[in-house]
């Protein structure tokens, strides 16, 4: 058999054992180089420390409206969501006795005016007339009994005569008496001046009170703002203590925001942010932290923060949902790796595989400031090193890897 003969006889088994070689060289270089590993590339930059939460927009307070009197609605002027001007009628009531009860209280008035005008102007000119005359009679009886007297002392009359014309005089000074007293009462500080002044200050509390309710018919803005939430419709029967309407004031807006309890330690008043809303994500605008409660709540495990929006978007509605990015810590140049690439993160000794030499090193860090998805690494690595891209990865310490898809952290 010729060498060619020999050659095909072999070929097969010349082949596959080609084949086995190239594995063995395959799986040497595997198990050499070790396998390919995602890394991420340590960077040095500025870097912000922010807190994210959501929220909602919404005005330091807010105006429930309601009626203060019972009453048939006649008519609703302004409607949910529109701006209104301060004093502008929200609501009308059905005002016909209304009306009727205050005309009723100035006609009130009007006669107590006149009855105490007419004490002035005529009772006390003719009390003091009627004086005048008892002082007249009362000095004629006088002198008429000095004279009865005189005769009575010559005994030119008798008892009887004397005696009449001393009840006469006595009749007098009582007359005089009596117009006297209703003369005084009816001046100033007077019995008479002083109830008819009393009544028609009592009419005067009496068409103030049906002003008053003539008022409450309508129910008018109490500042300028925007209506919010409207509850009545015309023909509807109301009464007091039903929230009706409810207006949003002109002027400040804040955000209210839940924050996460475990980041109230970085939380301080006069910190800034960086606010987006939902419906408008592109649109960003600036914020300051102006209020932390200073109680956490217990079932949702967070605290509620308040932020003023010093220009506030001409976009931004009443409860909007926000997003919000809270500064609350910076630092220059910091040196940072990517938090998902942190072993045991929220322990007192995270670590990182970091790759020197084709091998993957486990290498403790101290860590900084931690945000979006970057951690600064205060001790432990330096800008341009490598580190195996996420905490995930089954790999040992002191195994060979084979660095691939670098991912820079930015």
């Amino acid at each position: 058999m010729s060498f060619t003969q020999n050659l095909r006889a072999y070929r097969t088994h010349i082949l596959m054992a080609c084949i086995l070689l190239c594995l063995v060289l395959w799986g040497g270089q595997r198990l050499w180089l070790g396998p390919q590993t995602p890394i991420a590339t340590v960077v040095q930059r500025n870097f912000v420390q922010t807190v994210v939460a959501s929220g909602h927009i919404e005005s330091p307070h807010r105006v429930e409206l309601g009626v203060q009197i019972t009453g048939t609605v006649k008519a609703v002027p302004v409607s949910e969501g529109q701006v209104v001007t301060a004093t502008q009628t929200l609501i009308e009531l059905e005002d016909a006795e209304l009306v009727a009860s205050a005309r009723q209280a100035e006609l009130a008035v009007a006669q107590a005016q006149a009855k105490l005008r007419q004490l002035r102007e005529v009772q006390a000119p003719l009390a003091e007339q009627a004086v005048n005359q008892a002082q007249v009679n009362q000095n004629a009886a006088t002198r008429a009994l000095q004279r009865t007297q005189d005769l009575f002392d010559k005994g030119f009359i008798g008892q009887a005569a004397l005696d009449e014309s001393v009840r006469a005089a006595q009749v007098m000074r009582s007359q005089l008496k009596v117009t006297q007293q209703q003369l005084s009462s009816a001046r100033a500080g007077g019995s008479d001046l002083a109830v008819a002044e009393v009544a028609l200050s009592q009419a005067q509390a009496g068409a103030e009170l049906a002003r008053a309710r003539l008022g409450y018919g309508k129910v008018r803005a109490p500042v300028a703002g925007t209506l919010i939430d409207r509850h009545v419709e015309p023909g509807d029967a109301v009464q007091p203590g039903k929230v009706l309407m409810v207006l949003s004031p002109e002027g400040e807006t804040q955000l209210v925001v839940q924050i996460d309890e475990k980041h109230l330690n970085l939380l301080k008043l006069g910190q800034t942010a960086q606010v987006s809303a939902d419906a408008y994500p592109e649109q960003r605008f600036a914020a300051e932290l102006v209020y932390i409660n200073p109680g956490v709540d217990a079932q949702r495990g967070s605290v509620e923060v308040k932020l003023r929006i010093a220009h506030p978007p001409a976009y931004l509605r009443q409860d909007m949902t926000v997003s919000v990015d809270i500064e609350v810590a910076q630092r220059s140049q910091a040196v940072l790796v990517p938090t998902e690439a942190v072993h045991d993160l929220d322990t007192q000794a995270p670590w990182v595989l970091k790759v020197v030499k084709g091998q993957a090193v486990r290498t403790p860090l101290r860590l900084g400031l931690r945000s979006q998805g970057l951690s600064e690494a205060l001790e432990g690595l330096a800008a341009g090193d490598q580190v195996l891209a996420t905490a995930s990865l089954a790999v040992n310490d002191k195994a060979r890897v084979r660095p691939v898809s670098s991912i820079v952290a930015k």
